[in-house]
């Protein structure tokens, strides 16, 4: 493994403590063999915190994490809405067509194998002037176990994929579910990739009723806000309708009443996007 590649990622102050804990711990036992005890008894939680850090998705502890925009973005009274696990044939159409209705920018998190499937649909998303950024290359759920070279492998490999379907490169990464662990964030320094959760979210993969995942979207929502939904793997309604459908219009009627307005995550940055 070649560790210089990483060499100008910046750890948080968690994760210096704990790698200098890591190496000291050793050379303290061989001075003093009797602490055993107590230097393992440290290492245990030094390793519940940092998975703990990890599996709590809004969490930046072991690395930046959007869980909402910047200040500036803010201060201009914008918003995102972030759409996860497609594109998908049946549903993100329409999903797409709402947008345009409102004149609404989205930010699409796109799994890479589904990009790949549907290209013209992934055309399509950044055609009508949204952003497609990386969802991993196969939404698998053991992400948060893989190593240093698992995390590069799987979320370089999307990269190239999106890329080439969409001629544009992701400049954001958010992992399924949000679960990571805290070899992820070298990775995304390596590849020029921020990680991005949200605020909020409507829990409309299980929600079936669009009030319920509306009123949990509009929970003092204010400017800054990054809020979630899905246009594939999503909860339906008793009518067997895609609870996005129902949920996007009153939820962008909301945001125009609130005298907000929805950007790409890209935009919020005014164009001088920098990790």
């Amino acid at each position: 493994m070649n560790f210089s590649a990483y060499r100008n990622w910046q750890p948080t102050p968690l994760m210096k403590v704990s790698l200098a804990m890591t190496m000291a711990t050793p050379l303290a036992i061989a001075i003093q063999p009797s602490i055993w005890p107590w230097a393992l008894a440290l290492l245990i939680a030094d390793q519940l915190v940092l998975t703990f850090a990890g599996l709590w998705p809004r969490c930046s502890w072991v690395g930046s994490n959007w869980t909402s925009l910047p200040p500036a973005s803010a201060e201009r009274g914008e918003i995102a809405i972030t759409i996860d696990d497609g594109p998908d044939p049946d549903i993100t159409p329409a999903v797409l067509n709402i947008l345009d209705h409102y004149q609404t920018k989205a930010t699409f998190f796109c799994i890479a194998d589904k990009a790949q499937r549907y290209p013209d649909l992934c055309r399509d998303i950044v055609r009508r002037g949204h952003a497609v950024e990386n969802h991993s290359m196969h939404h698998k759920y053991h992400l948060p176990f893989l190593l240093l070279n698992g995390w590069m492998a799987e979320l370089n490999v999307a990269q190239d994929a999106l890329t080439k379907v969409t001629g544009i490169r992701p400049r954001f990464f958010r992992p399924p579910v949000g679960l990571r662990n805290p070899l992820l964030d070298p990775v995304l320094s390596r590849l020029g990739l921020q990680l991005a959760s949200w605020t909020r979210r409507g829990f409309d993969t299980i929600e079936g009723n669009p009030q319920v995942v509306l009123a949990k979207l509009l929970k003092n929502l204010s400017a800054g806000d990054i809020l979630l939904l899905h246009d594939s793997n999503v909860a339906r309604t008793h009518s067997g309708q895609p609870v996005i459908l129902e949920v996007l219009p009153p939820l962008l009627d909301a945001i125009a009443a609130a005298n907000l307005r929805s950007v790409t995550l890209g935009e919020s940055l005014d164009g001088s996007w920098q990790r």
